[in-house]
Formats: C-alpha cells, sequence, structure tokens
C-alpha cells in the first residue's frame, strides 16, 4: 500500500539518522529455476472479507501455513492471522495485531513474517512518520511487541527521509536482509536495502535507493514498494509492486548479481490482474521457494487506489521457467 504523507518534527528527523554500512548478499543459489518465467495465477481470490484484505506474508510453521495479513476495518488496518494445510485453503483466527502506543491508530500491518528457530518474527508499518517495528510470538496469535521501532526514517535529504514502510526480510548466510520502501520530501517512493545480525538492530546501504522508479510510460513510472526476493539460476530475484500515474498497480521483476545493484528484467512483462476482482491492483507479493515453482500470494482489488478501499482481497499465483 501507498504510504500516507506527514509532515516530520525536526526531532524525529535527528532519530532517523540510524547506522549505514557498505555490504552485500552472500552469493544467490546457483539450482532452482531458471528464466525467462512464465506466471499462472487461480481465478478467484483465496482470502477476502471486510473492507480490504491485503498485504500476505505466507510462512510454513510447525507443519502448518501461516498467513499474517492486513485488513482494513474502514478506520485501521491491523494484522489478522489465517492457517492453511496447503496454502489454498485458509481459515481466518481473527486480529492479532493493532496500533498502539506510538503505532498511532492508523495502521500495524503489511508486514513480513519468518520463523526464527521456534519462533515467528514479524516486521511491520505503523506511526506518523512511518516506521517499521518488530513483534514476536511462539504461536502466530499471542505476540510481543519491541518497544520501539526497529528501523526510523533517514537523515535530512535522504530518500527515505518521510517514511519507511512494506518491509520484505529475508536470511540469508549469517544475516538478515530487509528489503523495503523509503519516501523522500518530494514523495517519491524507491526501495532501499538493510543489514542486521539480529533482526532487531539494522544497519542501512549506505548507497541506497537501490532500485528506481521506471520512466515515462512505465508500468511504476509513479513509485515501487512492496519488494519480495528470492533466489536462483545464481540471480537475486525481486517482485516488486509498481504504480502508474493512474494508481493502477502492476508486479515489476528485477535482478541482481549481489542483491545490491538492480536492473529490470527486460524479458518479464510486469503483471496485471487478469479478473474482474484484481483487473486494476496487483500488489504485495510474499513468497515460498519449492523445486519446480515459485508460489506467490498477492493482493488484488478493482478500484485503483494507492492505498485502502480497493475491495481487496488476496490471490494465489505461480511463477514457473518457460524454458
Amino acid at each position: 500500500m501507498n504510504i500516507r504523507v506527514y509532515s516530520c518534527a525536526f526531532a524525529a528527523l535527528l532519530s532517523g539518522c540510524g547506522r549505514y554500512a557498505d555490504f552485500a548478499l552472500p552469493p544467490a543459489e546457483s539450482g532452482g529455476l531458471r528464466p525467462p518465467f512464465r506466471w499462472e495465477a487461480r481465478p478467484d481470490p483465496v482470502l477476502s472479507g471486510g473492507v480490504d484484505t491485503l498485504n500476505p506474508s505466507v510462512i510454513r510453521f510447525h507443519g502448518a501455513y501461516l498467513n499474517l495479513y492486513s485488513e482494513y476495518d474502514g478506520h485501521t488496518w491491523h494484522t489478522a492471522l489465517a492457517d492453511s494445510t496447503d496454502g489454498s485453503h485458509w481459515e481466518k483466527r481473527g486480529r492479532v495485531l493493532s496500533p498502539e502506543g506510538w503505532e498511532g491508530g492508523y495502521i500495524a500491518a503489511n508486514g513480513s513474517a519468518i520463523a526464527v528457530d521456534d519462533q515467528i518474527f514479524y516486521w511491520y508499518q505503523a506511526g506518523d512518520p512511518v516506521r517499521i517495528a518488530l513483534a514476536r510470538s511462539s504461536d502466530g496469535r499471542a505476540w510481543v511487541k519491541d518497544r520501539d521501532p526497529v528501523v526510523e526514517p533517514g537523515p535530512h535529504g535522504s530518500f527515505d527521509e518521510r517514511g519507511v514502510s512494506d518491509p520484505y526480510v529475508i536470511r540469508a548466510g549469517n544475516a538478515f536482509y530487509l528489503f523495503y520502501t523509503g519516501l523522500d520530501r518530494a514523495r517519491r517512493q524507491r526501495l532501499g536495502v538493510a543489514q542486521s545480525a539480529d533482526g532487531a538492530h539494522w544497519s542501512k546501504l549506505r548507497s541506497n535507493p537501490i532500485l528506481e522508479m521506471g520512466g515515462r510510460g512505465a508500468s511504476d513510472e509513479n513509485g515501487l514498494g512492496e519488494p519480495a526476493v528470492w533466489s536462483s539460476a545464481g540471480v537475486w530475484w525481486m517482485l516488486y509492486t509498481g504504480r502508474s500515474v493512474t494508481e493502477q498497480r502492476r508486479l515489476g521483476l528485477a535482478k541482481s548479481v549481489d542483491g545490491i545493484h538492480w536492473e529490470r528484467d527486460a524479458t518479464f512483462n510486469p503483471i496485471a490482474g487478469e479478473q474482474a476482482w484484481d483487473r486494476e491492483v496487483i500488489c504485495d507479493p510474499t513468497l515460498e521457494v519449492t523445486p519446480t515453482e515459485i508460489r506467490v500470494w498477492f493482493g488484488g482489488g478493482d478500484v485503483a487506489s494507492p492505498d485502502q478501499n480497493l475491495h481487496g482481497q488476496i490471490g494465489l499465483g505461480v511463477l514457473r521457467s518457460s524454458q
């Protein structure tokens, strides 16, 4: 979803200076699917309800699929839980996180979950200005939030000066890598990356952003967001949401040899919704990598809006090798 634009107090800008570093991701997996990729999607959504149901984050945990997704009630975005035995048929378990304290009253959602030993770590966006927070759980239902945000907006003049959002976290080697959206003073949305040893203390890449908006007429000329990253065939790959000038959203594909220097895959046509329910918006990818395909849960809507009231629902598609 798009970041709401708020005024940033001077103190907030100072607190956003944070830590910066030069780094690269470990070498990508040499096996797995090879490009070019072919997209197929189920015609019907797999999860819906309420005003909007979007931003899935799907993991395998204790033998089941858990989906921490965003639910909009007309005023506030919450994180809700659903579970499944196959990733296709879901049972809703209710809301598990809502905004409180420094998070304000608008959002505690749009997050990224991974299993860390016997716990679930869940990074999500909240606050004014928008920041990234961390919560932990042993079952997906009861959560303990870290007291403070774990990623703040950047300093004056930076690409993420006005907000950080859309976290997507992977583990590679001995580190966590956070791909996220930064909002600058001109309201441009571009993508950045940060590194952490523990998931709570992050160093942003000194040379952020890692991917710029597209040129005139491109499907992502109005902004980028919601990255989802994996590796195969010796390359790091990223699905991301691109916003057009008319606020239609499509999924683009970018690639990198080191996870830092990215370029769009010119052979890949951005993924557009093909059904009535997702004809205007397809966004929010989250991935499961298997030996034969990349399963992609995504958000879709039939209203071209940058944030909510899309009639949002969650769908399921796959990327397969065309070779």
